[in-house]
């Protein structure tokens, strides 16, 4: 523990720039029936005791871990709230730092508390937040830092992005853009499985049907591989295929045609013969839930089992502002929800302190210590205070607290373009005076692995072949089939055996498909594809 101290030099440059410009229980519920007004501004520059009341001494808890193996996450965040700590705070108060990252974490989470702090930032991880919440009394509100919103409530709040908060913004653009139905492809962990069923949940208030989810093990290339081809439903589409080629070669080889006849089953063929695919998909969008890794080999995957560019629309989460997925040509046209750039005057403070760019953990930190000093010295109070209906705008954008301890943030909606992003939707700049969000979700169930909801694909609806061999020719509609992992090939062509003896056998000399183990696909970004 130690209190921090003031540094001169850098007092100077933020002035420089000040110039320059237990369950989910309610705290404070009386915040639920306030009057929404426009948000406040956190950065207001240098400390003014007539902004916040009067400079008594106040006191302020941080949980952060400094040490152990998740030290490094701490050490991210401990600059941005020392920055924010000698920006703001009048000389007056005390911030008192424990580490979180001992074996006897319980312990040091119950001597913080014991110092009877105003307001307590941190702790990090969800299971910390928990206990905080079990051993802290009621009226001691926690600006933590963990998305988990099972972990929250009982005046621990999250200062988080809160996935519902990113799925829903997604689903509303989704919304917008026409979007019928859309399946899932999350990481096969708690996480993905809550923001799966997040969106199912979301899914109903915009009206869009979700007909399939598809779990991957992360980093796990056949998984995501095997995830893919049933997410593009590659066997029923490729028995498909290769049943209407038989069809199309049976009947030219074996029929007597008229001219136009001939041409038209003859151009059919070659069309056919150009894909491995045949059918519909039956969804219009999909979205991505991990992170852009496993996002960007996913898609590559579902191009390759014939899901083209105007089958789907990708949409993605917050996750992909990391890794280089915005100059991957595979993502090109993909939409995600994201949170605003983080602020200039943010990024200048950080980077003179700690020499890095800030992420956005960083700049959570920095608004929550902000919030903190603010709730301390506030003439109405802390919880008034923290329950600000219009919220307040920080480094990372606009959001407010809400009594069940979650939070809202205005997210942005932005496109790849192959080189960067492009922004298709601004953050909301009417704040909270008109609803951002429908829902408001605490806990959510997981999801269940959905297979598609699909009436499957028949060859027949396909082609066109003249009525009088519809009798003779026929074709049975094949439905999504279930990959395994641990099969020896994805890529396996399928045999169609004729049905009776009134089937044919391929013969014709323009018919010699080839076999799919011998294609060889390298254009899949990271991960060679070549059976």
């Amino acid at each position: 523990m130690h209190i921090i101290t003031r540094l001169l030099g850098f007092l100077v440059l933020l002035a420089t720039l000040a110039g320059c410009g237990g369950g989910n229980s309610h705290w404070y519920s009386e915040a639920d029936d306030a009057p929404v007004g426009m948000p406040a501004e956190l950065q207001y520059g240098t400390f003014s005791a007539g902004l916040y009341g009067t400079s008594d001494t106040h006191t302020i808890a941080v949980l952060l871990p400094t040490s152990g193996p998740k030290a490094a996450i701490g050490k991210t965040i401990l600059p941005a709230i020392e920055a924010a700590y000698m920006q703001f705070a009048p000389s007056e108060l005390q911030m008192s730092f424990y580490d979180t990252g001992t074996e006897d974490v319980s312990q040091v989470i119950q001597t913080a508390v014991a110092s009877n702090p105003e307001v307590i930032i941190g702790p990090v991880f969800a299971e910390n937040a928990r206990i905080l919440r079990e051993v802290k009394p009621s009226d001691i509100p926690a600006l933590s830092f963990t998305s988990d919103t099972s972990a929250v409530g009982n005046g621990v709040f999250s200062m988080a992005v809160i996935p519902s908060n990113t799925i829903e913004a997604t689903l509303q653009e989704m919304s917008s853009m026409g979007a019928k139905s859309f399946i899932v492809l999350a990481p096969n962990n708690a996480s993905g499985r809550v923001m799966a069923g997040t969106a199912q949940y979301i899914s109903d208030v915009y009206n869009i049907d979700n007909v399939g989810v598809f779990y991957y093990d992360e980093r796990n290339t056949d998984s995501i591989k095997s995830a893919a081809m049933d997410a593009a439903m590659y066997t029923a589409r490729n028995a498909a295929n290769t049943r209407a080629k038989e069809i199309l070669s049976g009947i030219l080889n074996h029929e007597n045609l008229s001219p136009v006849e001939k041409s038209s089953l003859a151009r059919q063929l070659e069309n056919i013969n150009r894909t491995d695919t045949l059918g519909k998909l039956p969804y219009d969008s999909v979205l991505f839930l991990g992170n852009s890794d496993d996002s960007k080999s996913l898609a590559s995957f579902l191009r390759y089992y014939g899901l083209g560019v105007r089958d789907a629309q990708f949409y993605g989460t917050p996750m992909w502002e990391e890794g280089n997925i915005a100059s991957d040509l595979t993502m090109t046209g993909s939409v995600f929800a994201t949170l605003p750039e983080i602020s200039s005057n943010f990024s200048t403070i950080y980077e003179s302190a700690s020499t890095v760019k800030p992420s956005r953990m960083a700049a959570i930190g920095y608004d929550a210590t902000i919030l903190a000093i603010g709730a301390v010295y506030s003439q109405n109070g802390v919880a008034p205070y923290l329950m600000n209906a219009g919220g307040y705008i920080g480094a990372n954008g606009l959001f407010r607290l809400r009594p069940n301890g979650l939070n809202e943030r205005a997210m942005q909606i932005v496109r790849l373009n192959g080189d960067g992003t492009t922004t298709v939707a601004k953050t909301p700049v009417s704040a909270f005076t008109i609803p951002i969000y429908k829902t408001n979700i605490v806990n959510i169930s997981p999801a269940s692995e959905m297979s598609l909801v699909s009436s499957g694909v028949n060859p027949m609806d396909y082609i066109n072949i003249p009525d009088r061999f519809r009798g003779k020719y026929r074709a049975k509609t094949y439905t999504p089939t279930k990959t395994s992992t641990s099969s020896s090939s994805a890529f396996e062509t399928v045999t169609i055996l004729p049905k009776n003896e009134d089937d044919f056998s391929i013969t014709a000399e323009n018919y010699k498909p080839v076999p799919l183990e011998s294609v060889s696909r390298t254009y899949i970004d990271s991960v060679e594809v070549s059976e």
